[in-house]
C-alpha cells in the first residue's frame, strides 16, 4: 500500500490559489497536525478544517449513533465545517452502518464541505480520534492525500484555551476532484476469511473496546483498543515509543495487518498509529464484526 498517492490537477505558477494550497499542503509532516499548528494556519487559503463528530446514543444497553452536528453547532473550531459520517460519508444503502460511500458520492460530499483537488484538510472530533481517522482514511483511500488529524481533536484544543465558535459554517462548495478507490486500502470478508485458512499471510488487529474484544472477536486477534491509544489527559496519541508497545504483538511479524473493529471506525485509528509506526501495509475490514458476525457460519472467539 502506498502513503501518497499521485493527484491530477497540480497547481501552476499562474494558479496562486493553488500554489498557497500546494504550500500548505507540503507542510504537513504526516498524519497528524498539532493543535499549535492548526492555529498557526486557521484562515489559510486552501485550509479546510472538518469535525467528522459523531455521538454515542444508548437505549437499554444497546449503543445506536446520531449525527454530531447539533453538538458542532453549540462549540466548533473557528470556520470549521462538519462532516456527517453517518451519510453522505457512509452509505445509507448499504446493509451495515458506516460503510464507505462510493467514489464519486465521496467527492460530491467532499466538494459541499469545500474540499477540491488542491484543499489542505485537517479533520478533529470530540471523542478519541476514530471519527477523525475514518474520514482521513476514506479521504486516503480516494486518492486525497493533503490530510491530517488534529492530534487532541477538540478535547485537547478546548482545553488549551483556544478559541471556538458556536452556529454552523456554510461551505463554499468546490469543484469535486477526480476520486477513484485505490488499492490496498480496504480488506473484504473473502479476505479475512483467506488470513484464516492460512491462504493468505496477515495479522488481524482489532480495535473495539476491550469488553468488546473479550465478548467476541475474530480468532487469532491482537488487540489494541482505540481507547488506548491516547494520553487520557490531554486526548493526544500517546508517544511512538508507547504506541509500539502496545502493538509489540503486531509488529513483531513482518506479516500484512488488517484492522477490524465493530463497524470499521475504531480500525482506523489503529490505522493511523500504525502509520505513525512507519507501517504503510495496513488495511481496513471496512464490514467488520458487523458483517463478520450476521455469517452464522463464520467463526468467532471470546476471551
Amino acid at each position: 500500500m502506498t502513503l501518497t498517492t499521485a493527484r491530477t490537477g497540480e497547481p501552476t505558477a499562474s494558479d496562486p490559489d493553488a500554489v498557497r494550497g500546494s504550500a500548505l499542503g507540503a507542510a504537513l509532516a504526516g498524519p497528524l497536525v498539532s493543535t499549535q499548528w492548526l492555529c498557526d494556519h486557521l484562515g489559510s487559503d486552501g485550509l479546510v478544517v472538518i469535525d467528522a463528530s459523531v455521538v454515542p446514543v444508548t437505549d437499554g444497553g444497546r449503543t445506536s449513533y446520531a449525527s454530531g452536528r447539533e453538538r458542532y453547532a453549540e462549540g466548533h473550531l473557528p470556520g470549521a465545517v462538519f462532516a456527517d459520517l453517518l451519510d453522505p460519508f457512509s452509505d445509507p444503502a448499504a446493509p451495515f452502518p458506516f460503510t464507505r460511500p462510493g467514489a464519486a458520492a465521496f467527492a460530491a460530499a467532499a466538494a459541499e464541505l469545500g474540499v477540491d483537488a488542491d484543499t489542505t484538510v485537517v479533520v478533529y472530533d470530540g471523542a478519541v480520534g476514530q471519527w477523525a481517522s475514518r474520514l482521513w482514511w476514506l479521504f486516503r483511500s480516494f486518492g486525497h492525500d493533503r490530510v491530517a488529524v488534529l492530534d487532541g481533536g477538540l478535547t485537547k484544543w478546548r482545553e488549551e484555551g483556544r478559541p471556538l465558535e458556536s452556529g454552523t459554517v456554510v461551505p463554499a462548495p468546490a469543484q469535486p476532484f477526480a476520486a477513484r478507490e485505490l488499492p490496498g486500502f480496504w480488506s473484504d470478508r473473502d479476505d479475512v476469511a483467506a488470513l484464516l485458512a492460512g491462504d493468505r499471510p496477515g495479522t488481524l488487529v482489532c480495535g473495539a473496546p476491550p469488553k468488546d474484544f473479550a465478548a467476541r472477536h475474530i480468532p487469532g486477534s491482537v488487540s489494541a483498543p482505540a481507547v488506548r491509544l491516547v494520553d487520557r489527559a490531554t486526548n493526544a496519541l500517546l508517544p511512538p515509543a508507547e504506541l509500539h508497545g502496545l502493538f509489540a504483538d503486531v509488529l513483531a511479524s513482518p506479516d500484512p495487518i488488517v484492522a477490524y473493529c465493530g463497524g470499521g471506525i475504531a480500525a482506523a485509528a489503529d490505522a493511523l498509529a500504525l502509520a505513525l509506526l512507519g507501517r504503510d501495509d495496513v488495511t481496513v475490514y471496512d464490514g467488520s464484526l458487523n458483517e463478520w458476525a450476521s455469517d452464522p457460519a463464520a467463526p468467532l472467539a471470546s476471551a
